[in-house]
């Protein structure tokens, strides 16, 4: 099939590489040239494993292509997605701006049959104000709008993509849902669902599951608060949990709070589309108020260590990204710390395997950023860790003990045992659990 993909961020890139990997041809589209430029020489603009992989074969197989002509770009296309930016406003709605803007581009320069697709995470109502925008140029004969919200996690968006859970497409039209079932038959060929249904509930079922995920993670973090003050420990509540087959294991792990380009934006948009239907959502407003004081509770427990002493410390900050295997920073909890650290007058040694240019566009010369994990370990008082890539997991601990200045780490994703910082003699503060305190 011939493949269209206005927007190359996150979202259109991964859609359009995956797509192109199961034969078809695609064509991405963006208006930044020098993305486009980067693109069609196989650099990918974002960190997402295996995707280097996937975009330069496809590139070499001459199955994906790049231009920032919209009109060139659909010209063959019988699928065109949008994977456009949808940012919340000041209110917390969904910006839609780009996507009804597309919208009245495609409609002038439509020729012939095509299923526009909004692949963009956008609110309930949205695909039938497109098809409104549509119409002012276009008959209806020429074009449906379909809703096809994606269901990617960073780190490993490429294989959520070719294996995914299930795919959901909202759409009343026959003639595009045998589109999108042709589309997508490569993808569910292990027997893992293709959902129709009407495009608001599509629209709706994007922002109840991140929502909800989202509302799990709030809770853990809110119970970790509670075992800490109980004397519980919160790995073995979780475990406790997580083995009852109606609860699950995934997405209890406490920790600093979450962030990325998903949750909280998601969040924000379901509570403002309960506000505008008159419904007052009130679980979705606590997981936003819970998470927003959970981005801070490093920042609380090193303030609370060492009070007006703070001034001065140097600490190393281990992990930045909101998640491991991304370079994505929206709302990562570490900026929060870093900017906790800073006012405090104390000063920041930072590493992430990936993220530090990002972050360095933020903060500048206010943050030193080191080569690897143990430069940031030079001169500092204390290790905080506020991401687990996987190569803080097993670090050399005599080496942390005999860099640092004070054997002290606060682990805001619960990476080491209570009995490991025990017997190596660290004063060791966690999420959700009893502190280790050496000699007393």
């Amino acid at each position: 099939m011939n493949i269209a993909i206005i927007g190359t961020g996150y979202v259109g890139l991964v859609s359009g590489t995956c797509f192109a990997e199961t034969g078809n041809n695609v064509t991405c589209i963006d208006i930044n040239e020098d993305k486009i430029n980067q693109l069609r020489n196989g650099q990918t603009p974002i960190y997402e494993p295996g995707l280097d992989v996937l975009l330069e074969r496809n590139i070499k197989e001459k199955r994906i292509s790049f231009t920032t002509s919209l009109v060139d770009g659909i010209k063959d296309a019988q699928i065109i997605f949008l994977a456009l930016p949808t940012p919340p406003g000041k209110d917390g709605a969904a910006d839609l701006q780009y996507v009804l803007g597309v919208a009245k581009d495609l409609s002038k320069i439509i020729t012939s049959y095509k299923v526009i697709v909004n692949k963009s995470t956008v609110p309930v109502g949205t695909a039938e104000k497109t098809t409104a925008v549509i119409l002012e140029h276009l008959d209806k004969s020429l074009f449906d709008v379909v809703s096809n919200p994606e269901f990617l996690r960073e780190g490993v968006a490429v294989e959520d993509f070719l294996k995914p859970d299930r795919v959901v497409v909202g759409t009343t039209s026959d003639r595009a849902r045998k589109l999108m079932d042709e589309l997508y038959q490569p993808f569910v060929r292990q027997g893992n669902p293709i959902y129709y249904m009407d495009e608001r509930s599509s629209e709706m079922t994007k922002y109840a599951a991140n929502s909800y995920l989202a509302m799990r993670i709030s809770f853990m973090n809110e119970m970790a608060n509670l075992c800490e003050r109980a004397g519980a420990n919160v790995d073995w509540v979780r475990m406790g949990m997580g083995s009852d087959n109606r609860i699950g294991k995934r997405f209890l792990f406490p920790g600093v709070g979450y962030g990325g380009s998903c949750f909280p934006k998601d969040v924000q948009a379901l509570a403002r589309t309960a506000d505008e239907h008159e419904y007052d959502f009130q679980i979705v407003k606590s997981v936003m108020e819970v998470n927003d004081k959970q981005k801070l509770i490093l920042g609380n427990k090193v303030n609370a260590y060492y009070g007006d002493a703070i001034k001065g410390k140097t600490f190393a900050v281990w992990g930045l990204a909101f998640k491991p295997e991304t370079d994505d920073i929206r709302e990562a909890p570490a900026l929060y710390l870093i900017e906790t650290l800073l006012g405090a007058g104390a000063k920041v040694n930072a590493f992430d395997p990936e993220a530090m240019p990002n972050v360095k566009a933020i903060f500048g010369d206010k943050v030193n950023f080191v080569a690897n994990q143990y430069d940031a370990l030079e001169q500092a008082d204390a290790l905080i860790i506020v991401t687990e890539w996987s190569e803080f997991r097993n670090p050399d601990f005599a080496r942390i003990k005999a860099a640092l200045s004070a054997p002290v780490i606060f682990d805001g994703r619960n990476v080491y045992t209570l009995e490991k910082m025990k017997e190596l003699g660290f004063y060791y503060e966690s999420i959700g659990r009893n502190k280790v305190i050496q000699n007393g």
